[in-house]
């Protein structure tokens, strides 16, 4: 299994091959995908690239990290772990809160 790069402030105009095409020049790309937003299908500026070693994901780091990509400078680090969700879909305030819900004395 291959080690998962963060790719951050990417140009909105880059797509997963132009991404996958610039970290290739230093490995293997086992995967390189860009976050689009679901409701506009615009790209939301950050991608996730998997590369085949950790001496190649290391490489990529190292030669891209803070380089001129579609005049951004790009943002690479080792991917964190995504933090687990709560399931809870109430989106915050749920049925209890606002005033409507006030007790009167």
């Amino acid at each position: 299994m291959g080690k998962k790069l963060y790719v951050g402030n990417l140009s909105y105009s880059m797509d997963d091959q132009s991404l996958a095409d610039l970290c290739a020049q230093y490995g293997n790309v086992e995967s390189a995908r860009i976050v689009m937003d679901r409701d506009s299908g615009r790209s939301k500026g950050f991608a996730f690239v998997e590369m085949s070693t950790e001496a190649e994901a290391q490489e990529v780091i190292a030669k891209l990290n803070g380089t001129d990509a579609s005049g951004r400078a790009l943002n690479i680090s080792e991917a964190k772990p995504m933090a687990p969700r709560d399931n809870n879909r109430s989106g915050g305030a749920g049925r209890s809160g606002g005033f409507g819900n006030r007790s009167r004395y």
